[in-house]
């Protein structure tokens, strides 16, 4: 585009590299369409399963917009933010959840099934077990013995929030609840703000409606619970009070006081406009950084937790090797017993 291409030459070059089939189709379809003369947003817009709802409208817009390079590059960098966000999300949050769960299952097993196998070895000679073998056997026999109760308690909890985070009232209450979230919470939140200024500033000259700028910018941040509070209160202040952008964006109690400070600045010198994108910069630079750092320390801990579970194991293990018989010859007769030799 910045080198001036016809545009349907340029959707050319893209089939010609694109690989998936069903977003070459698309592109195809919609070069098609755009030579007959038909309206490029509803066009785009019908490409929304391929394209997602969002980038299909944002693209529709950039066609009858006279910045046109500037959506594209501003939509393209707003996926890419927030595939970015994810990402981070998956890394600093899920994964460690996941790997602490396996881990969790993996001691469970060999509390209840391999740890036993050894340890009444000794217990059915009436040899004394040392106090850390005792009462791992005690823990285990207790386990196996309440094996469906505990089953209900540990699972039931985690398919419960797992269908509950997939309603609209379960993701609007954990997007609460993460911006809250010691180290990490902070740093998604500005993300949110971020893909929020990146979108707000690529449809601010893009269409001439304040209010859907408002209204899909806070669709796009990916985050229900302001995206919650930007509906239901910034956008109401606005056309049913009157009042600012800024004051309208401090009630909704979702933006940073930075923010809320740029955008007021931003408001009295009539540079909104570029005051979303400086702050947009501004929090992915400062996010980039920290949320690796984040992600580190919290790999960090888990590795360390790991450590401690295998550490613990490997003592009880170790004190069950020093067990010693009573008599001469016991543990090699209950060897040749257990498989059948004696």
């Amino acid at each position: 585009m910045r080198q001036k291409l016809p545009f349907n030459e340029i959707l050319i070059l893209l089939m010609n590299d694109i690989t998936d089939p069903a977003l070459r189709e698309a592109v195809k379809e919609i070069n098609s369409e755009l030579k007959q003369g038909k309206d490029s947003e509803k066009v785009f817009t019908k490409q929304s399963a391929v394209f997602g709802k969002f980038t299909a409208n944002m693209l529709g817009l950039a066609s009858k917009s006279g910045n046109m390079t500037e959506i594209y590059e501003s939509t393209a960098k707003f996926l890419e933010r927030n595939a970015q966000f994810k990402r981070n999300l998956k890394s600093a949050l899920i994964m460690p959840l996941v790997t602490l769960f396996i881990l969790f299952l993996a001691v469970l097993f060999y509390v209840a099934y391999i740890f036993p196998a050894t340890a009444e070895m000794f217990e059915k000679f009436k040899i004394e077990l040392p106090p850390m073998t005792k009462a791992t056997l005690a823990f285990s026999r207790w386990m196996m013995a309440n094996i469906i109760p505990l089953s209900i308690v540990i699972i039931a909890p985690i398919v419960l929030f797992a269908r509950f985070i997939a309603t609209e009232r379960g993701k609007f209450l954990m997007d609460k609840t993460i911006i809250k979230v010691p180290v990490v919470g902070p740093l998604l939140h500005k993300t949110a703000i971020e893909i929020y200024c990146r979108v707000f500033y690529a449809l601010y000259s893009g269409s001439g409606e304040n209010i859907d700028v408002i209204r899909m910018a806070a669709e796009a941040c990916g985050n229900k619970y302001m995206e919650h509070q930007i509906k239901t209160i910034a956008i109401p202040m606005m056309l049913e009070k009157g009042k600012g952008l800024t004051e309208a964006f401090n009630a909704t109690g979702v933006f940073t006081a930075t923010a809320i400070s740029r955008f007021s600045s931003g408001a009295e010198t009539g540079t909104v406009k570029n005051t979303a994108i400086q702050l947009a910069e501004y929090y992915e630079k400062e996010t980039t950084y920290k949320m690796a750092n984040a992600i580190e320390a919290i790999q960090l801990a888990v590795s360390m937790v790991i450590m401690l579970v295998l550490t613990a194991l490997t003592l009880v293990s170790s004190e069950t090797a020093t067990i010693k018989p009573k008599a001469p010859g016991t543990i090699i007769t209950y060897v040749l017993t257990y498989f059948g030799l004696n």
